[in-house]
């Protein structure tokens, strides 16, 4: 294949479906530079927003018939469900969820894998205004109990499958809150509403009087647990729309795409890459219900179901780009991106000469949207993350926060101090003051940049508080910034502090504004006075051709205070090498490839690394083994 060009066309159609959606949240709908970017997106946030009422019924008025998910499994099970569709089965599962007693505030954990009854469960909790608590098949009893009582869920809403199913019921003895448990099936047990029974038999759905307001809990995730217990980040109504710039700029998406992001349920990248973003463009959501991953699996769906449009964290790149691209038609691809942990220069470079894509890398945590990404109109530099996404006020601070200079590692943080608003009956225009050159809303309504007026906001001194777009007081945040983590203060005081939100991950930038991960804080190794990023020697090792994939930690070191660990798996035909000469030529290679001072002292063999749900590496579990150990 050839390289392409980093955009694709759409038909003067789909462009205009798109825009009509777009332009009721933003004041322009299409960039042409990053400059053009900054400047320029502005969003109008209706009072009371609702992604399932504002625009997947809207869709389903304007464009009824039009694929809106395209679902399938490995047992070649297939569903299309049109936007209209979608309303009616969403529309009758609000109905129902009504019926059961779930209502605006309660909380209610979807345990649902990729079955096509999260789509509809997750916008019937939208439209009565509950909290959907998305969560992995493999929580155990234990973590259940732990999810129930801290949260205070309602209602559990589960996969049909045994191992699931037994889970849930046993920890129910613990779980005082939970008054509601259904089964989606195809299994069923005592205890369980039958979705598949009592669902169709829903009344008619009528639209609450009072859904929401913006600043209402919409969405927890438990967070991943790299580190430490894990942590309910609350997201309110407006997250959905902070991933418009996710779908429609990242993915670089129109009503013409098929998109498939490989994601679980349980993972925030599912609402990322198979929800709200997607939708905001009019795309059409593939989704492929599986039990197991391999990239020969995956790569058939994309020829098969003609995907224009793919994202899937680096691991699974990692493992696609050992297959034989010949053997799969994948001319219908256009357009790929990553997100879930840094991507290795060496899986970007070889994915492109595999078939002419660049992948284009995005930044985010489960408490934000993208903040950071390489955006069409970007020139990718493999392995970097990207430009800040303009809706954040991003910025890299040092241990005693005063800014980094280009070229110093520091702390990634978003800045949520100093936000200004407007009122006024046709819309309402928000920014952030990003300092000298980016846009900032005046008293008078207009949108400054360096004294250029870019955009004008109507009636600027309107008192009509009741209008359809309206000043949130409150809101001292940008739109997908998380609101806090549910039941924790200290946390949310931790990371939430001197006008910033601390992510916790380390980068640099460079003179063009790229970003580059170092690691997260407690990742970076320090040893005999320097300070080792884990990113810097993994994407040096993934370079020689036995490395798979690997893992860098420290380990205590009597004289170096730390010494760098690899924990590496090997390619198959290179597994009957570990030894002592593999690991002098690994050792030798990253010594070739990055400052000798970074090479691991120590190399480990292992057949997997332990993973989190979505496929990040967990150090956390390999320090602690490893500590253990002494």
């Amino acid at each position: 294949m050839t390289p392409t060009d980093y955009t694709h066309a759409a038909s003067p159609l789909g462009e205009q479906q798109g825009a009509s959606i777009l332009s009721r949240f933003l004041t322009q709908t299409h960039f042409e530079s990053q400059d053009d970017f900054i400047r320029n997106l502005h969003f109008k946030i209706p009072e009371h927003f609702n992604f399932a009422y504002d625009v997947m019924d809207v869709w389903a008025d304007e464009q009824p018939d039009k694929t809106a998910l395209l679902w399938t499994n490995d047992e070649g099970a297939c569903r299309r469900f049109s936007f209209a569709e979608l309303k009616t089965l969403t529309d009758r599962t609000a109905a129902w969820f009504t019926q059961l007693g779930i209502g605006r505030g309660d909380k209610v954990m979807l345990i649902l894998k990729r079955r096509y009854e999260f789509w509809l469960s997750m916008l019937a909790l939208h439209k009565i205004g509950a909290i959907a608590i998305p969560a992995t098949h493999m929580l155990t009893r234990h973590d259940i109990v732990y999810r129930n009582t801290r949260a205070g869920i309602k209602a559990i809403v589960c996969v049909g499958e045994e191992y699931a199913m037994k889970q849930v019921s046993d920890a129910m003895a613990d779980s005082p809150t939970v008054e509601i448990l259904v089964s989606v099936g195809p299994q069923q047990a005592d205890g369980f509403h039958d979705w598949q029974r009592e669902w169709p038999e829903a009344p008619a759905f009528a639209r609450p009087a009072n859904v929401n307001d913006n600043d209402d809990t919409m969405l927890m995730y438990f967070t991943s647990g790299t580190s430490g217990e894990p942590k309910m980040v609350a997201h309110d109504y407006l997250y959905a729309l902070g991933h418009l710039t996710t779908g429609v700029f990242w993915h670089n998406l129109t009503p013409d795409s098929i998109h498939l992001t490989v994601a679980d349920t349980g993972w925030g990248k599912a609402v990322w890459g198979k929800l709200y973003g997607q939708w905001f463009a009019g795309a059409t959501v593939f989704v492929f219900d599986h039990e197991k991953f391999t990239a020969d699996k995956l790569l058939r769906q994309i020829e098969k179901y003609r995907i224009t449009s793919f994202c899937a964290p680096p691991t699974v790149y990692r493992f696609m780009i050992h297959e034989d691209f010949s053997r799969y038609d994948l001319s219908s691809l256009r357009y790929c991106t990553t997100a879930g942990e840094a991507l290795n220069p060496a899986v970007y470079d070889k994915f492109r000469r595999l078939t002419g894509i660049s992948l284009m890398e995005g930044f985010g945590q489960t408490e934000t949207t993208m903040t950071l990404g390489t955006m069409p109109w970007n020139k990718p530099k493999p392995g970097s993350m990207g430009l800040p996404n303009p809706q954040y006020n991003i910025g890299l601070v040092k241990p005693d926060g005063t800014p980094c200079e280009d070229g110093e590692k520091g702390e990634i943080v978003i800045k949520v101090q100093n936000t200004f608003s407007v009122q006024s009956e046709e819309c309402r225009v928000q920014r952030y003051d990003y300092s000298q050159d980016l846009n900032i809303v005046d008293k008078s309504g207009s949108v400054t940049n360096g004294g250029h007026d870019d955009a004008q906001c109507p009636n600027p001194e309107s008192n009509h508080t009741s209008s359809l777009y309206t000043l949130h007081s409150e809101l001292k945040k940008p739109v997908g910034l998380f609101k806090e983590y549910y039941r924790d203060e200290e946390q949310t005081r931790r990371v939430w502090h001197d006008g910033m939100y601390h992510t916790g991950d380390v980068a640099w930038r460079d003179e063009d504004g790229y970003y580059w991960f170092v690691g997260r804080i407690d990742d970076v190794i320090k040893s005999s006075g320097y300070r080792i990023g884990p990113f810097e020697v993994e994407s040096a090792l993934m370079t020689h051709p036995a490395v798979v994939e690997c893992a860098i930690t420290g380990v205590p070191d009597d004289i170096r205070g730390m010494v760098v660990k690899a924990t590496v798996v090997l390619h198959a035909e290179w597994k009957h090498q570990a030894g002592d000469e593999l690991v002098k030529e690994l050792q030798a290679h990253v010594k070739r490839e990055t400052a000798p001072y970074k090479y691991p002292r120590i190399i480990e063999f292992v057949d997997e690394l332990p993973k989190t749900i979505s496929g990040k590496i967990r150090r956390v579990e390999i320090r602690e083994k490893d500590k253990n150990k002494e």
